[in-house]
């Protein structure tokens, strides 16, 4: 069976639990094999099968329940395939993003409140609604407190009713509002839940407001007493009031995946027929020519046709430092172009925009549950099961040691109330969101909760070498002379090394150019397969090559230069040869250099308490050179490109949880074998699918803070949990009456929910601290990039 992703924006999951809700609608639809929704983001990540339903039928079925959804959650210059007609259940999910003109549809802009401009409730919407609910009630719970037994007898209130009215006719008046407004929404929720055949929190807010406000109406109904409209408008006024603040928390919670959606501009100007057009960025497509003016962000993916410029990629993969940019090079959508006129041909567009995947790969990480999450998601369910249970035992328990039904009703429904799972439902999606969220600012994105989770529990870290601790590319780490000016044999090597077309030739012409060297008159070259390359330079003949090639042009090499040659060869470096009319006169040695935070990286790891092991098919030589140079543990030298899986495997073996971070093809194996498989975001794309962390910066420093980032969120999970559960052991005796015949504890239903929004609160900042967690920042840089060992 084939299968697809989408992430879909739902909205109107007012509680953490109500994630529940959508998971066992859509479980139970044909073609849905996998669900998880985040109520903290309001969207919800699905498997389907695209042959048995489609994205629009998925969208139907959540607005059939009750839920907004417009469709794929997108960046605002996506063209979403909602906006198109649907033809059935094989439509494809990515109807709409061919490469001809997508059909847009006009919007207005009160439609533009969801995710990436779908029309829908915004979290800043549902968190108004939840503010005048509360504001409505709390209004209306004070007259309903004052003319209440309880505050006739604890206030000593006096004044009669109006209108000549009984206080419980009254009251009852008051406290319509109240309900159907203010509380509907548990009501509402609650069906919801009840439909889709599961039990959250709307249930037992439901049923505690219902219960109590239904007796006091039946008593009122039936000749008067005692009531307590005032258990019912209270209460729901501190569960508004404490999930009010909580949602509001909840948004800070969505800061980075909110940046992201709105990173790209709205408009592009393209060139067609000769002529600059403005238009919006969802109607580019695939070869249009792009006009990014200094100042204006790039629209979309595209390789650079004319013009020089710095772009600034900082918002999308986390680089501090502007990147070059010049004809063929790529560009990257929602980048800034800071300073020339560029001209871009666009490659993609649409959901195949590096920002879009972006965009999908994070919300799917914060929609994906961690093994914790699960268990605690189970919990929650039972927990609300058990919250009604024992409402209905402590109603029965009260009233059968003759309390009465109004002080037994009382007890059953601070039961309920307290021991509402919503803390329990937040303790974990909350740290996930803000995990996954600090590691999208830093261009480190994680691709699921589980990889955040094992992340956290990483001792040791296996990093390729070639690529990922080194830069890929020859540089001149060392450059001996003797019995000659170095300005002026570095003239004469470089005039030779710029005919030579061998990889180390670039190498040294690059070096003397740092250095302002310009290179001297060449005559006579001569490349010399192997061995090296001869010509004439300034008038003076000039050989660079190896050992081999001194013996053949006869050179004399003094033996301080050829012991210094053979030292620098030890090490690892390629020892180049230099001679001039007939005598050796220099050694230019070069060597894959480390990256410039590479040491930093491992000194990092090592403060983390972890170990680091270097991978590499280089020679022992080569390979301690680099390790010696950043401080590595261990290295793993001369190892073919298939055992890599196998030497993961074998520190597996010794109970070590390993990440492995590579960037190639030949990495990908050993990335899957790995506890916690690391891609360097510049790798391959093999390399990227396979891992189960991506870095966009290509940086080695980004391992350490990545394993950082997940410790802060483990930890924060853990506390979370442990902060619900914990206040759920101790409240739910307190509540239940336990403790009020020896030391006459009791806890009535407004303290109860006060106590219940709370903690859901307590939790939902807790979470949000991770975002004060300290990383280590990148080195400042530098002009001069040669390697310390020059």
């Amino acid at each position: 069976m084939t299968t697809a992703t989408v992430v879909l924006d739902v909205h109107g999951l007012q509680w953490a639990t109500s994630a529940a809700v959508v998971e066992s609608t859509l479980m139970r639809r044909p073609g849905v094999s996998s669900v998880q929704a985040n109520a903290v983001n309001q969207t919800a990540t699905v498997v389907f099968d695209p042959a048995v339903t489609s994205v629009a039928e998925l969208s139907k079925w959540l607005r059939d329940c009750g839920f907004h959804c417009a469709g794929r959650s997108v960046p605002d210059h996506i063209c979403d395939p909602m906006s198109e007609p649907t033809t059935g259940p094989a439509e494809s999910i990515s109807a709409g993003e061919h490469h001809d003109h997508p059909a847009v549809v006009q919007r207005s802009p009160h439609e533009m409140m969801g995710h990436g401009g779908h029309a829908g409730v915004s979290m800043d919407d549902m968190v108004r609604d939840m503010r005048n609910r509360f504001i409505v009630a709390l209004v209306l719970s004070i007259p309903i407190m004052l003319w209440s037994p309880m505050g006739r007898d604890m206030l000593g209130f006096t004044v009669p009713a109006p209108f000549g009215l009984r206080d419980d006719v009254f009251t009852f008046l008051l406290s319509l509002p109240v309900v159907f407004y203010s509380a509907w929404i548990f009501f509402d929720g609650a069906w919801r839940a009840l439909r889709a055949r599961t039990l959250d929190m709307m249930v037992l807010v439901a049923v505690a407001v219902g219960a109590g406000w239904l007796y006091s109406v039946g008593v009122t109904f039936t000749g008067g007493g005692e009531v307590f409209y005032e258990a019912a408008a209270v209460l729901t006024t501190f569960v508004l009031l404490g999930h009010w603040f909580e949602m509001r928390a909840r948004g800070g919670a969505n800061d980075a995946i909110r940046t992201l959606l709105e990173l790209a501009p709205p408009m592009a100007v393209v060139i067609r027929d000769g002529q600059q057009v403005e238009i919006p960025t969802a109607e580019v497509v695939t070869g249009d020519l792009l006009l990014i003016r200094p100042g204006a962000k790039v629209p979309v993916d595209g390789t650079v046709e004319e013009g020089n410029s710095e772009v600034d990629e900082s918002m999308v993969t986390g680089e501090s430092l502007p990147v070059s940019k010049a004809p063929g090079d790529s560009v990257i959508g929602a980048s800034i172009n800071t300073t020339g006129t560029l001209r871009v041909r666009t490659t993609k567009v649409g959901s195949d925009t590096v920002l879009a995947q972006i965009v999908s790969m994070v919300q799917e990480a914060q929609n994906s549950k961690a093994p914790g999450q699960r268990l605690a998601d189970r919990a929650a369910f039972w927990l609300v099961l058990v919250a009604l249970i024992g409402g209905t035992v402590t109603f029965l328990v009260w009233w059968a040691v003759g309390a009465g039904v109004q002080s037994a009703l009382l007890f059953a429904i601070t039961v309920v109330v307290i021991t509402c799972p919503d803390a329990l439902g937040l303790a974990t999606p909350t740290a996930i969101m803000v995990g996954t969220g600090l590691g999208a600012k830093r261009g480190v994105l994680f691709k699921n909760a589980t990889a955040l989770e094992t992340s956290a529990r990483i001792d040791t870290v296996v990093m390729d070498k070639t690529g990922t601790l080194t830069k890929g590319e020859p540089e001149v780490t060392d450059f001996v002379v003797d019995g000659i000016s170095e300005e002026e044999l570095l003239a004469l090597v470089a005039a030779v090394e710029t005919e030579s077309e061998h990889p180390l030739a670039a190498a040294i012409v690059r070096y003397a150019a740092d250095r302002g060297i310009t290179a001297a008159p060449l005559s006579g070259f001569r490349n010399v397969p192997g061995h090296g390359a001869t010509a004439t330079a300034s008038g003076r003949r000039v050989a660079v090559g190896n050992r081999k090639l001194m013996v053949e042009q006869e050179v004399d090499v003094p033996a301080a230069l050829m012991a210094q040659r053979d030292e620098l060869a030890a090490t690892g470096r390629t020892a180049v040869l230099i001679a001039v009319d007939g005598r050796g006169v220099g050694v230019i040695a070069l060597a894959d250099a480390a990256r410039e935070t590479s040491a930093q990286a491992v000194t990092a790891l090592h403060d983390l308490g972890v170990q680091v092991v270097m991978l590499s098919g280089d020679n022992q030589a080569t390979a301690q050179r680099i390790a010696g140079q950043l401080g590595i543990d261990t290295v793993i030298a001369e190892v073919l490109p298939g055992d890599k899986a196998a030497k993961i495997a074998d520190l597996q073996t010794q109970g070590r949880k390993a990440a492995m971070v590579g960037d190639g093809v030949n990495d990908a194996p050993a990335l899957a074998q790995a506890d916690l498989g690391v891609a360097i975001g510049a790798g391959t794309d093999v390399a990227i699918e396979t891992a189960d962390l991506v870095l966009m910066r290509s940086d080695p420093l980004d391992v350490p803070i990545a394993l950082r980032i997940g410790r802060g969120t483990l930890r924060k999970m853990r506390q979370n949990l442990g902060w619900a559960v914990g206040y759920n052991v101790i409240a739910l005796p307190i509540a239940a009456g336990v403790f009020q015949p020896a030391f006459g504890l009791v806890l009535r239903p407004e303290i109860a929910a006060l106590s219940m929004s709370g903690s859901s609160l307590i939790v939902a900042v807790n979470a949000l601290m991770l975002k004060r967690l300290k990383l280590p920042s990148p080195p400042a840089p530098t002009a001069d990039k040669v390697s310390s060992d020059v």
